[in-house]
C-alpha cells in the first residue's frame, strides 16, 4: 500500500496509491470547503454545491449526462460534505480509469449552476434536512455539536437551515466556489489498478487550468466551558437517544492514537465495556456506541445510544461509571492487547477496496497532517500503553468537558442536570 504524493507548481496536490492486483481503481477528488468555511447567512452552501456538481457542467449539460456514463460503465460514485472539506469520488474496473477522471474532473471543475436546478435542488435538500431531522438518533448528534459549540460553524449544521437553504443564490454559490476550490487547496487521490505514468500526464492536463488564487480561510473555533454542559430536545418518542462526551484535543495532537484506543475500550465491538454493561447486563440501548472526531482546530469524544426513557438517568450514570473506572484503574494487558487487535484488523479489513483506501489518504492530506501508512497508523496503536490512558482518561473525564445532547419526551433539562458529574 505504498503512495506518492506530488506537487504541481499551482499548488495541486496529487496522491496515487498503486495496487495492482486490485480489481477496481477510485478517483476521488478533495477540496479544504466544508461548512466550517461558512458564514451565518450562508451555512449550507458547502453542501449545497456539492448538490449541484452533479447537475451539470459545460461538457455534460444535465444531470442525466452524468449519471448514464458513469451507470453506463458500472460506476459507483457520490460525493459528501463534511465540516473541513467535501469530496467528490467514482470507482469502477480500472479499464474505465480514463472515463472516470474525465467526468470527476469535470463535474468538479465546470459546473453551470443552472439557475433552474438552482430552484429544484433546494426542495431536495430541505426534504434531505427534514429526513435527519426525522430521525433522532441522527438528529442528536447535531444537537450535541450545538452544545458543544454554539453560534460558530463547528455548531452548525453541515446541511444548513431550511431557511438558509431557500435564500442561497447561484451568486452565493459561484462566490463561495471562487473562494475555496481553487488548485492549492485541492487533492486528487487514485487508488487501485492503474497505470503511475499515464495516470498522472492525465492528471496534469486535466486539472491544468484549474483557478490558482488565494485559498479562503476558515474562523478558528473557540471553545469556552467551565461547568457540565446539557441540551435536551422534548420528542414524543418511545426511545430516548443520547450522546454523551467530553472535549477532547485537535487532528495533529500526539495523544490521539492514545485516545483512540481509549474509545475502542469503551464501545468498539461487542466485547467493549459500555457495549457488555448496557446490552449484555442492563438490557438496554439496541444501538451503542463510542466515537473519536478530531479536526484542524478541535475535537471530542462521545459515546450515543438509544434507550427506553424511562432508564436514561441510569445508563448516563452508568456511561459516567465506565468513564470513572478508566481514571481510577489501569487496563489490564489481555484488554489493551484484545483492544488493540481489534483497532488495527478493522482498519486493515476496511481498506481492501479501492475508495477507502483513497479516503484513508485524502484525510490526512486534506487536513494538511503527515501522512502516516496503515503500518505506520498500527505500530502507533501497538505503543500506546495502559499508563498512558490512565492518564488521558484523567485529563479529559472532567465537569468542565462534560457535554449531553438529549432527544425524548421529557420537558426540563433539570431531571438530568444533577446526574451530569463525575
Amino acid at each position: 500500500m505504498k503512495f506518492k504524493r506530488t506537487v504541481l507548481p499551482n499548488g495541486l496536490r496529487i496522491i496515487t496509491v498503486n495496487m495492482q492486483d486490485n480489481p477496481t481503481v477510485t478517483v476521488l477528488v478533495m477540496v479544504e470547503a466544508g461548512s466550517k468555511y461558512e458564514t451565518k447567512e450562508m451555512n449550507g452552501v458547502s453542501h449545497f454545491l456539492e448538490h449541484m456538481c452533479f447537475k451539470g457542467t459545460l461538457k455534460r449539460p444535465k444531470a442525466i449526462d452524468i449519471s448514464r456514463e458513469l451507470d453506463g460503465i458500472g460506476s459507483q460514485y457520490n460525493a459528501f460534505t463534511s465540516y473541513e472539506f467535501t469530496g467528490y469520488y467514482a470507482k469502477s474496473h480500472p479499464k474505465h480509469i480514463s472515463k472516470v477522471l474525465d467526468v470527476v474532473s469535470d463535474l468538479y471543475l465546470n459546473q453551470v449552476f443552472s439557475e433552474k436546478e438552482i430552484e429544484k435542488e433546494k426542495g431536495v435538500i430541505t426534504d434531505e434536512i427534514s429526513m435527519y431531522e426525522d430521525l433522532p438518533h441522527s438528529d442528536v448528534h447535531s444537537l450535541f455539536m450545538s452544545l458543544l459549540y454554539g453560534d460558530q460553524p463547528a455548531g452548525w449544521k453541515i446541511t444548513g437551515t431550511k431557511e438558509s437553504v431557500r435564500a442561497l443564490t447561484r451568486e452565493d454559490l459561484v462566490d463561495y466556489r471562487q473562494k475555496n476550490y481553487v488548485s492549492k487547496g485541492t487533492v486528487v487521490i487514485v487508488a487501485g489498478n492503474f497505470d503511475e505514468k499515464t495516470l498522472n500526464k492525465e492528471i496534469k492536463a486535466k486539472f491544468k487550468d484549474i483557478h490558482a488564487g488565494d485559498k479562503h480561510q476558515k474562523v478558528k473555533v473557540t471553545e469556552k466551558q467551565n461547568s457540565p454542559q446539557i441540551i435536551v430536545k422534548n420528542r414524543k418518542t418511545d426511545q430516548a437517544h443520547l450522546v454523551l462526551g467530553v472535549r477532547t484535543v485537535d487532528v495533529y495532537d500526539k495523544k490521539n492514537p492514545t485516545l483512540r484506543v481509549l474509545s475502542a475500550l469503551l464501545g468498539g465491538g461487542m466485547s467493549s465495556r459500555l457495549f457488555q454493561k448496557l446490552r449484555d447486563e442492563m438490557g438496554v440501548g439496541y444501538y451503542v456506541q463510542s466515537s473519536l472526531d478530531s479536526y484542524t482546530d478541535h475535537g471530542y469524544l462521545d459515546v450515543s445510544t438509544g434507550v427506553d426513557s424511562t432508564r436514561v438517568k441510569e445508563v448516563i450514570r452508568a456511561i459516567l461509571a465506565e468513564f470513572t473506572k478508566l481514571k481510577l484503574e489501569k487496563v489490564s494487558d489481555e484488554e489493551l492487547k484484545k483492544v488493540k487487535d481489534y483497532i488495527t484488523g478493522n482498519m486493515f479489513l476496511g481498506l481492501e477496496s479501492s475508495d477507502s483506501l483513497a479516503e484513508f489518504y485524502s484525510y490526512q492530506e486534506i487536513l494538511r497532517k503527515k501522512i502516516l501508512s496503515p503500518n505506520d497508523v498500527a505500530k502507533e496503536i501497538k505503543k500506546v500503553t495502559a499508563e498512558g490512558i490512565q492518564q488521558l482518561a484523567k485529563e479529559i473525564f472532567v465537569d468542565d468537558k462534560l457535554n449531553l445532547a438529549l432527544i425524548g419526551p421529557f420537558e426540563d433539562e433539570k431531571e438530568f442536570k444533577k446526574e451530569l458529574k463525575f
